[in-house]
């Protein structure tokens, strides 16, 4: 069963971030809310969290998978920009969006979009979210937690830990979570695609 992380939302206890993120680096899968509604993260390169969130989720291997940064200038490290792309993400960032870009080789491997060699990238405005990234000093292996059959993400961590906590190792809630999910834009060709419309503003990249 979860344990079950209750948090400030303005200044989340620095021992409980340490807590969750000790659990991250032994291997664990957490529930932690965003500005976008909860979502299900694991450290970088864990392929048994990515399976155990697949199983949640009821996904299958062709699901694009989000690296969460707390940063912009972590992306690059990750993704591929032009300076079109590189003006058009930072300006939006952080907020509601996911990109989906080509991904570089520090990218890791078994989260990538296998024919396309592509991944998701956000950077999310929340701060328990940013806390949680800052204390963990690198970006999470993420999928919104949205349950099969379902439309909307969930966005109440105790919902989160009736429903799912038999099958992650914590659950993170600091009573304020977004409602609606990313809008999810597609970068990684020549052409802007608009994969899903959601909280950010896909004006910004139509023109």
């Amino acid at each position: 069963m979860a344990r079950y992380f209750d948090v400030h939302p303005d200044n989340p206890q620095p021992r409980a971030l340490g807590q969750v993120t000790a659990m991250l680096r032994a291997g664990g899968l957490i529930a932690y809310p965003t500005d976008s509604g909860y979502a299900l993260g694991c450290m970088l390169g864990n392929r048994a969290g990515l399976d155990r969130i697949r199983s949640i989720r009821q996904i299958d291997a062709k699901h694009n998978f989000t690296l969460v940064c707390s940063e912009f200038a972590q992306l690059g490290q990750y993704v591929q920009m032009n300076n079109d792309v590189f003006r058009a993400i930072k300006a939006a960032t952080p907020g509601g969006f996911t990109f989906i870009l080509s991904a570089t080789r520090e990218a890791p491997r078994v989260m990538l979009q296998p024919k396309r060699r592509t991944v998701g990238v956000r950077v999310p405005n929340h701060v328990t979210a940013l806390a949680l990234l800052a204390e963990l000093g690198e970006p999470l292996m993420s999928s919104t937690l949205l349950l099969p059959g379902q439309d909307d993400p969930m966005s109440d961590g105790w919902t989160v830990n009736d429903e799912i906590g038999h099958a992650v190792d914590a659950v993170l809630d600091s009573g304020d979570c977004g409602t609606e999910p990313t809008t999810v834009i597609d970068l990684s060709g020549d052409e802007v695609v608009i994969v899903r419309r959601g909280s950010g503003d896909p004006e910004l990249f139509e023109g």
